[in-house]
């Protein structure tokens, strides 16, 4: 089955085809099977290869399918073709299942919209171009997808461009990544002078046996890689258009933010963990523009009164979570809390879009209060991705939060520190979401109160999934107990992380303190107490 990993991508495209060429022909319900039908196609056959993946031994699970010579210009050979291992199976899994469920939300929350059919072709586009980037085997294959989530997020944010906000915030929005992109299209460059290729195998090969930890040119490398990952994945200084991006339908908000387009920089860091493990600095700026994201763009939701811009800025502080991660060398959980990070943020934003579609687009929590009663299904789902976030056991996000916090007090106390505290700022102000929007007194107009309802179940179906996976997520990654962590076992061929004795070293980690301790690759041990005390800790926060 891991010859037919094309078909991954394949199926998207065609989806967009279909309705963008023949979508005025078609009937608003044919165009919502196809655009749902042809992911769900998409994710059948992630969840195939998969399987296949599995079957072979863990050093072995890497797999590169060429379809045909793309580009050849002097030292210069490209091609069309996928890489199938641990990561990029992760990522296939999360974004093609994430966006099966928003597509289906979709198909109720637009079906009175007049771009009903442009919609869904966009929507159907950027998900191809996301997987086209995870599954890429190259640099230049990967910014082609790169670029095509650029595009789409364009489109899907200036959605309704007859409005002077959204067209505005679609402009912003592409302004701001093309800066990042900048830095990734310098990168790509130096790595094919240094390298003569641009395949991932080839580079982080010559890159593990030819160069010293410190080098200049890794460094180089990395810290422009890392500038267009601050532009994608919206990390300071870049990550002004975000906010603004929540102009665009509330299902695109909850595809951009929670599966898809900004988790592309934490993806292409984890997917360079090689070069990075080689470049101490680059490591040290990571971890930090990460917590210090975390923690800023925390303090921004504390007192943020719009439900969407609250989530967005939620999302920025998450994904300085998973920058933090990468940045002390635990690659694996800075992964690991991107995938539960999309179940409960795709689910937080899709019950804030299942509140709007009550109460007539209104986005002011304080215009609304005690919608429990009305809309029991958005209330619980909504509740349950806030535990999950708030990293409250046993919910998904306390294990991927916990894994990162250890790994983060392990490496420094003050990035553990910021890191709880950004934390406990998430717990307040996502609770604080939760008591203006679902509890006191009712704040709603008169006349929005009249109307108010619970969402189709087309719309809340969707919801109980994904609250379904922010509650049992986690269980892949349980910590301390020998052979538990089945995220982390999977992933090390790829992140090169191993577990020894109680707790998680990598060869990244020892690279990260010192030349020395990466070159002898020793297991640093610490006790079992110390990490269950910080998962208590962790826990209280």
């Amino acid at each position: 089955m891991l010859d037919y990993v094309w078909l991954v991508p394949l199926f998207p495209i065609i989806g967009a085809i279909i309705n963008g060429i023949f979508g005025t022909k078609l009937s608003k319900k044919t165009v919502g099977v196809v655009a749902c039908g042809v992911i769900g196609l998409s994710f059948l056959v992630s969840v195939l290869v998969f399987f296949s993946l599995l079957r072979l031994p863990p050093e072995s699970r890497s797999f590169e399918k060429i379809i045909y010579t793309w580009i050849t210009a002097g030292d210069l050979k490209t091609t069309v073709g996928f890489l199938v291992d641990p990561l990029s199976m992760i990522m296939m899994l999360t974004v093609s299942g994430v966006s099966f469920l928003i597509h289906i939300y979709s198909v109720g929350y637009m079906h009175d919209d007049e771009g009903y059919k442009r919609y869904f072709t966009y929507l159907n586009l950027f998900v191809f171009s996301m997987l086209v980037l995870v599954c890429a085997n190259n640099f230049l294959m990967m910014f082609v997808g790169w670029e095509g989530v650029g595009l789409c997020s364009y489109l899907l944010i200036g959605f309704w461009y007859q409005r002077k906000e959204p067209a505005d915030a679609g402009k912003k929005a592409f302004v701001v990544n093309r800066i990042g992109d900048y830095g990734f299209l310098l990168a790509m460059m130096l790595i094919f002078v240094t390298f003569g290729t641009l395949n991932f195998k080839e580079v982080f090969n010559v890159a593990h046996h030819n160069f010293q930890v410190g080098s200049l040119t890794i460094t180089a490398i990395t810290l422009l890689l890392f500038v267009g990952a601050t532009g994608k994945s919206a990390q300071i200084p870049l990550y002004t258009w975000l906010p603004d991006a929540m102009e665009g339908p509330t299902p695109v908000s909850a595809l951009i933010h929670a599966a898809t387009m900004v988790t592309a920089g934490v993806y292409m860091v984890v997917r360079c963990n090689v070069l990075f493990t080689l470049a101490p600095i680059s490591l040290t700026v990571v971890a930090i523009i990460g917590v210090v994201t975390a923690v800023f763009t925390a303090s921004i939701a504390l007192a943020a009164n719009d439900i969407k811009r609250v989530l967005a800025y939620s999302t920025i502080s998450q994904l300085g979570y998973m920058f933090l991660a990468c940045g002390v060398g635990a690659f694996s959980a800075g992964i690991f809390h991107l995938m539960t990070h999309a179940f409960f943020k795709a689910l937080l934003f899709l019950g804030a879009g299942s509140v709007m579609h009550a109460m007539a687009g209104e986005l002011d929590m304080r215009k609304m209060g005690a919608l429990k009663s009305h809309m029991p299904k958005t209330y619980w789902t909504f509740l349950i991705a806030t535990l999950a976030i708030a990293g409250i056991f046993p919910f998904a996000g306390f294990f991927s939060k916990d894994e990162i916090l250890w790994n983060a007090f392990q490496k420094n106390t003050v990035l553990w520190a910021l890191g709880a505290g950004a934390a406990l700022m998430t717990a307040f102000y996502m609770f604080r979401a939760v008591f203006m929007t679902f509890h006191g007194e009712s704040r709603v107009d008169e006349d929005v109160a009249k109307h108010l309802h619970e969402s189709p179940s087309i719309m809340t179906s969707p919801l109980v999934v994904l609250a379904v996976l922010s509650a049992i997520g986690g269980f892949v990654g349980i910590p301390i107990i020998k052979g538990a962590n089945v995220f982390h076992d999977f992933l090390a061929p790829v992140t090169g992380e191993h577990l020894a004795g109680s707790a998680k070293v990598t060869l990244t980690n020892l690279a990260y303190a010192s030349s020395t301790a990466a070159s002898s690759g020793e297991a640093v041990h610490h006790p079992v107490g110390l990490e269950v005390l910080m998962m208590v800790i962790s826990g209280e926060i």
